[in-house]
């Protein structure tokens, strides 16, 4: 996607502007109140419209200021390149790229099927990385520009079993996006063929939703190389009550929002390609 110059973009002095993916509720609800009392003009993005802009209505009942909404599905090229437009034409450039964990029916699901699995997949890693390239010409025109993906626990390499796969997965310096990409959809030819345990993949509990975490970690890592002038980090929230874990979650949204939002607004020159636990660097491993 590529995108002329704006007027908004000669004036870097401009108010940051930040997207924030699947905001309507829990996390991304809650970084959307965060970063507009830091003075952020927020863009809320939801699937579903009514959902989006109700979610807007109670941001600006509790006080929220420069908070604005965009219907985004980002399972859908259409969906991403008109929030794109919608950005470009309104404020010409993205300083922020917020991108929460994003649910899906595997969520409520007792028995994890391939057509599940594949949602959760398409939806918490190949989401995340559709948005995120198509983005990247407004960020190029931010003056720190900022990508934070929302990981989760289950990012990190402690739940890939296989250690052949791990350690592709930690070596970043060799490690490419189509390299990535095979690894994903190995383990979705094996998930369909009944040969997770056979390949050594996660067989107990979300295990999509783990290999998609992970994947998005990696993916995290890899951006941060190729775009040495971004700040792009990846943060476990913690384990936050929201409706993808039936609320069972130990931590209020407001703190699960903390670690997000600290690494929305780090000062120039932040290290980048790092995983956060919290609001703290931990390690990928």
């Amino acid at each position: 996607m590529r995108y002329g110059r704006s007027d908004a973009m000669d004036n870097p002095t401009l108010q940051k502007v930040a997207v924030v993916t699947g905001a309507n509720k829990g996390i991304g609800l809650e970084i959307c109140r965060q970063l507009s009392a830091r003075g952020v003009t927020v863009v809320l993005t939801s699937r579903d419209e009514e959902r989006g802009l109700a979610a807007v209505r109670k941001l600006e009942a509790s006080g929220a200021a420069d908070v604005v909404f965009h219907q985004l599905d980002v399972n859908k090229s259409a969906s991403i390149a008109s929030l794109g437009d919608f950005i470009h034409t309104r404020f010409g450039k993205l300083d922020i790229l917020m991108q929460p964990v994003s649910s899906s029916g595997l969520a409520n699901a007792i028995v994890e099927t391939y057509e599940l699995a594949e949602d959760c997949i398409n939806t918490n890693y190949y989401g995340p990385k559709r948005v995120t390239e198509a983005f990247i010409p407004l960020l190029q025109s931010s003056q720190s520009p900022r990508i934070v993906n929302v990981s989760s626990l289950y990012g990190k390499l402690q739940y890939i079993r296989s250690e052949r796969i791990k350690e592709e997965l930690r070596n970043v310096d060799t490690l490419s996006e189509d390299r990535l990409d095979q690894l994903v959809q190995a383990f979705m030819n094996d998930f369909k063929e009944g040969k997770l345990d056979q390949n050594v993949w996660p067989t107990r509990n979300m295990v999509a939703y783990k290999v998609a975490k992970v994947a998005l970690s990696a993916y995290t890592r890899i951006l941060a190389k190729r775009y040495p002038k971004f700040c792009i980090n990846c943060v476990n929230p913690g384990f936050v009550k929201t409706d993808l874990n039936w609320n069972l979650g130990v931590l209020p949204v407001e703190e699960g929002a903390e670690g997000p939002v600290l690494l929305a607004i780090l000062p120039d020159g932040s290290p980048s390609g790092l995983f956060y636990d919290l609001k703290e660097v931990s390690s990928f491993e």
